[in-house]
């Protein structure tokens, strides 16, 4: 039993902690939004802009998207059990053979999260001995299912595909290797070659795992992904992505061969072990994936607000990496400088929390602005011009 004096000692150690993180700037608290409508909400009476969410096509109020939730939870509100008991419903089944034809694969499994997915997917298929190479930009959660994994790791800089080629020569031919990349990485927003990691991957007997969590839906044709935007058609072995950004909803999901998703079914832990995603919630992303093939307005709509977007963050002169996508990672520097800057958005109704260590690297804070379908013109102009007049405050 935890006596007094314990408790009081780890409170103590815990707070020493905090304070320590947010007289350097890293401390994080929780901003709770009320009326949250894709890319607006309220926050202490206040009504704000949001540019920093995922949900590119403003999916998560889309009214088809919504009634097809509200229908199906009729039925219920959550699945009951994993789904190997007995938290496999139609909706399930449904969602997934939809997700395969959208990627063009011959199969597909919903994991209740992204992070799940990715954490399970890559500790399923390797182990003690094996090898997975990542991109340093990685998404964390891809990041721990490869420690989980057991195997060997090594991480080669961002996109330098020169030095993967380097550690593919000296790999073990022997066993297992994955070359482990983000399609669109989540804080700089620009693009993984695709076609050179597939020559790579066949050049060396590898596999390749892609997560296009921030493409699907939204880039190549018919927003079926960067993987489907690849010049020379090279597609990963094993496809990885979420419901949770273009698609406005939850979960995640991978895709590929029978073999594979049959292999995940068996041995991905995040998958056996975890409930499965509410039927309202499959039914929910079910209808995105259809309102991606019916209304692709919604895409062009997105993609005149990037160009916006981007025209007036080259005017105004901002270090952000400009790539084609709705993700605009603006470099602040310091995590003090980036919380200034966040801090004065904030009071012009205008939310976009900065990112700090250890998201992005020392030195790398910054504001991850993103836009949407659902942003109009006007508000777009708006949060340019308050960001430029912040400019100016800030660096005279």
């Amino acid at each position: 039993m935890e006596t007094g004096a314990s408790r009081n000692s780890l409170d103590l150690r815990l707070s020493e902690d905090l304070e320590r993180l947010e007289k350097s700037g890293l401390y994080r608290r929780l901003r709770s939004l009320e009326q949250v409508s894709g890319c607006r909400a309220v926050w202490e009476g206040r009504e704000l802009l949001l540019f920093c969410g995922n949900d590119y096509l403003g999916l998560s109020s889309h009214p088809r998207v919504v009634r097809a939730f509200q229908e199906a939870a009729r039925e219920g509100a959550g699945s009951g059990a994993a789904r190997l008991i007995s938290g496999t419903s139609s909706s399930h089944t449904r969602l997934e053979e939809k997700i395969a034809q959208f990627k063009g694969c011959e199969s597909a499994l919903v994991f209740s999260t992204g992070y799940q997915a990715n954490v399970g997917v890559l500790s399923a298929l390797a182990g003690p001995g094996d090898l997975i190479i990542l991109d340093k930009l990685c998404h964390a959660s891809l990041i721990d299912g490869a420690r989980l994994s057991g195997a060997k790791i090594r991480v080669f800089p961002h996109k330098n595909y020169g030095r993967l080629e380097e550690i593919l020569k000296q790999a073990d031919p022997a066993k297992r290797t994955l070359i482990v990349t983000d399609t669109v990485f989540s804080m700089d927003g620009d693009l993984a070659d695709l076609d050179e990691l597939g020559r790579l991957r066949d050049c060396y007997g590898a596999w390749l795992a892609a997560d296009d969590a921030h493409g699907t839906g939204i880039l190549g044709p018919g927003g079926k992904g960067h993987c489907r935007g690849a010049l020379t058609g090279a597609r990963p072995d094993i496809l990885l992505g979420t419901l949770s950004k273009a698609a406005g909803c939850l979960g995640g999901f991978a895709a590929g061969s029978r073999a594979l998703i049959e292999t995940l079914i068996n041995r991905a832990r995040s998958f056996i072990f975890a409930t499965s995603l509410p039927p309202a919630v499959c039914a929910a992303a079910h209808e995105a994936f259809l309102v991606f093939e019916e209304e692709p307005a919604l895409r062009d709509k997105l993609h005149s607000r990037i160009r916006l977007m981007e025209a007036g963050l080259r005017k105004a002169g901002f270090e952000a990496v400009l790539s084609g996508t709705p993700i605009f990672p603006v470099i602040l520097g310091e995590e003090k400088r980036a919380l200034e800057f966040s801090s004065r958005l904030l009071e012009a109704g205008c939310l976009v929390p900065a990112i700090r260590y250890p998201t992005v690297s020392r030195g790398k804070a910054r504001l991850r602005i993103t836009v949407s379908a659902a942003h109009e013109e006007n508000e777009i102009e708006k949060f340019l011009e308050k960001l430029q007049f912040i400019k100016r405050r800030l660096d005279p």
